[in-house]
């Protein structure tokens, strides 16, 4: 009876695994974002800034279910091994994930969601071809925010949204909500945890005092500054260091992510350059922090964001500031990673060369008709060429060199 009773069990959870599981993944794409996703995201923040709302106020926004699709996904990307989605179909929308698992198999996840008198709710769940309780998810989904420490940030949000809809013809997530302060402070611990703050308010001390002793307006190469404050700290020291330098050279005032910065000691007004540059600086030094706090596919679509900004109402777009671009992210990227021959290479003074490849022959202010004529669009096989020499130059720069032996 008992090795009936164990068989038994063997084959339920076959069963189990056979159609909980799938031979494919559900999902197959990049784990990049747009250019226009980032668009997206600007014109919302901008629209919705969170300093300029009362208590109170009730705002209706709709977000472009192509946000939501490219965010979900970058998520799925940046904290498991895997690939999301997001649609509206009908009145529904349908999150999907896509999970690989050993032995070629492939956990793909489907939850429908659905919004009755303007409250969203799981309307269902699947597990490859296998049907989930919704009320076990939910819970499982509650007992996993509580487990996270979310809680507190999940009531007031609930507390926040008045009404969803989903609006398949536009293709848009409608949302009512009536903004509360205090999401705006906890949004801020969930990204700044103390350690954080204590590394941030060091970098920007040491950064601080490293500039002390130049003339305001002086050109400073980059290397000199960065390399010393690099040089003695761990992964969130150094993470810390690059988000003090971005801010810095953006011109924004740091204390607008961290409110407690505005009593840390401010940093003199000088020039940072790269190959001479202010702007390669600035480019290089902004994509480095993204990339570090944020993943390289933002870091990435930011930049490219940027310079069709620029094509269209700015300087035009330039393929020097997109290659200190990826400078800037292969930088970041590599400072995650904490490999030893880079922090053997940063024990010695950096130099531009270090940093950044030559920018000679790489065209520059580039209005949109001229970047039209020339290089079509970003999938174009001219673009992708000079996309392709941009990175061979920053692949053979001696700090990467380094750190792929």
């Amino acid at each position: 009876m008992f090795l009936r009773f164990l068989f038994f069990l063997l084959i339920l959870a076959t069963a189990v695994i056979v159609l909980a599981t799938d031979d494919a993944p559900a999902l197959q794409r990049d784990a990049t974002l747009s250019p226009t996703a980032i668009a997206q995201a600007r014109w919302l923040f901008l629209s919705n800034d969170p300093r300029r709302l009362k208590a109170g106020e009730v705002r209706r926004v709709g977000i472009p279910a192509s946000l939501f699709d490219q965010g979900v996904n970058y998520l799925a990307s940046r904290r498991l091994p895997a690939r999301g989605g997001f649609s509206i179909e009908g009145q529904q929308a349908l999150i999907r994930i896509s999970l690989p698992l050993p032995a070629g198999r492939h956990a793909n996840l489907s939850l429908a969601i659905d919004a009755p008198e303007g409250q969203p709710r799981l309307a269902s769940a699947q597990l490859g071809a296998l049907p989930l309780p919704t009320a076990l998810v939910g819970t499982l989904a509650t007992w996993a925010i509580a487990a996270s420490g979310f809680q507190r940030e999940l009531e007031l949000a609930r507390n926040a949204l008045q009404a969803v809809e989903f609006d398949p013809a536009g293709q848009r997530v409608l949302v009512t909500y009536s903004w509360e302060p205090a999401l705006l402070d906890r949004a801020r611990n969930i990204a700044f945890e103390p350690q954080d703050l204590a590394a941030l308010k060091a970098a920007q001390t040491d950064f601080a005092a490293s500039l002390a002793h130049h003339a305001s307006g002086a050109r400073i190469p980059l290397p000199d500054i960065l390399g010393p404050l690099l040089k003695e700290r761990d992964l969130n020291g150094r993470q810390a260091v690059l988000l003090v330098l971005s801010a810095y050279l953006a011109e924004k005032n740091l204390a607008n992510l961290v409110p407690q910065a505005a009593q840390w000691p401010k940093a003199r007004p000088v020039m940072l350059t790269l190959l001479g540059r202010y702007d390669s600086a600035q480019h290089f030094a902004i994509s480095a922090a993204l990339a570090a706090w944020a993943g390289e596919p933002i870091a990435d679509a930011i930049g490219v964001y940027k310079e069709f900004a620029d094509a269209r109402h700015g300087s035009g777009f330039s393929f020097a500031d997109l290659a200190a671009d990826r400078a800037g992210t292969r930088f970041g990227e590599a400072i995650n990673h904490q490999s030893p021959a880079l922090a053997a290479r940063l024990s010695a003074p950096l130099a531009d060369g270090d940093l950044i490849p030559s920018l000679d022959g790489l065209p520059e202010y580039l209005r949109e008709s001229e970047f039209r004529r020339r290089y079509g669009d970003t999938n174009s096989p001219e673009y992708r060429a000079l996309l392709a020499e941009i990175e061979q130059r920053i692949a053979a720069l001696p700090i990467h060199v380094a750190t792929t032996r």
